[in-house]
């Protein structure tokens, strides 16, 4: 796999306590889908959403007495290239696979609450919440898929399969309640 981006590499030195310091850039730069290469070492695509996560990382740092030094990498050799881009494309894989995870536990939660007749609009305001964490989560995911993965595609499947279940499942709330409220009339 030669995907042509051009690699950042940070080298974190925070000090070991308190450790809230180094596990706060630990989080930033995971968070912005950054890959550890090995101890205190991150590799990342030289992209913006990945120079802004760095910025904040450095902060994060700093604020620990630490620093974050980046450097532009450019692989010498076909493995080395390899290490950096597999490393990358294993994490946002493993990222795509548990978000289609997520979206099947939220179909298979509608499913027992269809099942059970639970219509209820306090039950379908949760629904909806998941749904929207669902969309944030693929929003994230997405930015950071420089490499345009076909799991990608398959999330957004996944995530307007969950809008459309969403939408049948509103449907039928609104009708059980629209019978409970409506008196019998002769």
């Amino acid at each position: 796999m030669t995907s042509g981006l051009e690699w950042l590499l940070a080298v974190v030195q925070v000090p070991a306590q308190p450790s809230r310091h180094r596990v706060a850039v630990w989080r930033e730069l995971r968070r912005a889908g950054a890959v550890p290469v090995s101890q205190g070492t991150w590799a990342m695509p030289d992209a913006d959403p990945y120079r802004q996560a760095l910025d904040r990382a450095s902060e994060l740092a700093s604020d620990g007495g630490g620093s974050v030094a980046v450097f532009a990498i450019q692989p010498q050799d076909e493995t080395s290239r390899a290490l950096v881009e597999e490393a990358f494309m294993a994490a946002r894989l493993d990222e795509w696979r548990e978000f289609l995870a997520d979206c099947g536990k939220f179909t298979d939660e509608i499913a027992r609450e269809v099942a059970k007749e639970k219509f209820t609009f306090a039950e379908l305001e949760e629904e909806e919440q998941s749904l929207h964490r669902l969309r944030r989560w693929y929003r994230d995911l997405k930015k950071r898929d420089v490499l345009a993965l076909p799991d990608a595609r398959t999330a957004a499947t996944a995530l307007h399969e969950c809008g459309e279940i969403l939408d049948r499942y509103a449907e039928q709330v609104y009708a059980a309640n629209r019978a409970t409220a409506t008196p019998d009339v002769p």
